[in-house]
């Protein structure tokens, strides 16, 4: 399974930015896995969950942080998973990591994902 993330980039303090991520394998198609999430992390500081989608939409988790600002969301026809920021702050400069597993019953452990991308560079001015 490969991940790629698409979508970041510098945007001023305020504004919104969406992530788009695609998961193919070996033969090139697309398709969605049970669980997919974003991580990011920041310079010196530890991966941190950022959201995750059970089964293409079914339900929806977030952290503290982007709660309200963040909504992530699954194009289940194209194999798209989106993460729409918005509201955007210094504090959400990080790089942002698209994972991918099986039916994991907790989500917001970078260390039970199975497969991950390596990564879009979100900056935001201030």
């Amino acid at each position: 399974v490969q991940l790629q993330a698409f979508g970041g980039g510098l945007v001023q303090a305020g504004g919104s930015l969406r992530l788009s991520c695609v998961a193919s394998g070996s033969s090139g198609r697309t398709f969605s896995l049970p669980t997919m999430g974003w991580f990011r992390q920041a310079p010196g500081k530890e991966r941190e969950f950022v959201a995750a989608i059970r089964w293409g939409g079914r339900s929806t988790e977030y952290g503290d942080s982007v709660k309200g600002r963040f909504t992530i969301s699954s194009d289940n026809a194209k194999n798209i998973l989106y993460l729409q920021m918005d509201s955007l702050s210094s504090e959400d400069t990080a790089i942002y990591y698209c994972a991918a597993d099986g039916g994991l019953r907790a989500v917001k452990r970078a260390d039970d994902y199975s497969y991950w991308g390596p990564g879009t560079q979100v900056t935001v001015s201030s």
